[in-house]
């Protein structure tokens, strides 16, 4: 492939890998719609491309639908509850951009794409985060403009109610992350409690391969128990790090040099801390290097 090809290609990787990983909840899965994408550009006839950006985004998104069809398949028999897989992001482009990862990576924003259907889910990212126009969105998706208006707006409406899009202060975030820690490295979460939203909750994903509960925990009692209790006997003597994750601060847990658990976190409007999410599939933990996405 020819030099300018290639550097057509790799400009674009980082916001088709965002795309492929907010449709398919995986990093993996998106690394292979990504290489997918690039085969599929390596041997097409540039003379038909008018628009490069947009011929590539199409034929990723048209990927990933592929591939959430065979991944929601799949996912009928995971044991437990699904979480997706934690990115270690990079921001390129300063503050504004660092906001937009924020506001359209969270754990707690992915897992309400969950809720739509993947053409609503594909068609809200293309418009609303990528800006794709609504002509281009019709090709992609392969239907008329007026049904791609529609998806929009029905996923639009989802978003607002859920109110997953609001950014947390990176300083409160640092607040509530120091509270965490202390909780589970002292056994007390007497400075943590009052940080808690009350409809607090605890998810953990172990794909029956990792030690993990298995239901949700749901409260501030429940919950402060379950940290300043439970995982202060397991994590207390363990290696934490800070870092990055999807867009927000968040901690690997390691053992002996391997990462054992990822923690992500949801706020709510009033900056309280509102979900804490716990990566605990080894599958998901091979990945932590960090990656530059949009």
């Amino acid at each position: 492939m020819a030099t300018r090809d290639t550097d057509v290609f790799e400009a674009a990787r980082p916001g088709l890998l965002g795309l492929a990983y907010r449709i398919l909840g995986s990093r993996a899965d998106a690394e292979d719609a990504i290489q997918d994408t690039y085969l599929k550009w390596s041997a097409a006839d540039r003379e038909d491309i008018v628009n490069p950006a947009a011929w590539l985004t199409t034929v990723c998104t048209r990927k990933c639908l592929d591939m959430r069809r065979a991944a929601d398949r799949r996912r009928v028999d995971y044991v437990g509850a699904w979480l997706p897989e934690p990115i270690h992001t990079i921001a390129e482009g300063g503050a504004e951009a660092e906001h937009m990862l924020a506001s359209s990576l969270s754990t707690a924003f992915l897992l309400m794409l969950e809720r739509l259907t993947p053409k609503e889910r594909a068609a809200y990212l293309l418009h609303e985060i990528f800006e794709m126009s609504y002509p281009d969105i019709a090709e992609a998706l392969e239907l008329n403009e007026t049904n791609c208006r529609k998806l929009v707006s029905r996923a639009r409406d989802h978003v607002e109610r859920s109110r997953v899009r609001h950014v947390t202060p990176p300083e409160r975030q640092d607040q509530l992350l120091d509270a965490f820690q202390d909780a589970i490295m002292s056994g007390s979460a007497a400075r943590l409690t009052s940080l808690l939203s009350e409809d607090i909750r605890v998810v953990a994903d172990s794909g029956g391969k990792a030690v993990a509960i298995r239901r949700a925990l749901h409260g501030v009692e429940e919950v402060a128990a379950f940290l300043s209790q439970g995982l202060h006997r397991h994590w207390s003597g363990l290696e934490w790090e800070r870092t990055d994750l999807n867009g927000g601060r968040g901690l690997l847990i390691r053992m002996d040099g391997t990462t054992v658990a990822a923690v992500s976190f949801g706020y709510d409007q009033a900056g309280r801390l509102h979900d804490i999410f716990i990566v605990r599939n080894p599958d998901k933990l091979a990945r932590t290097a960090a990656v530059a996405v949009q």
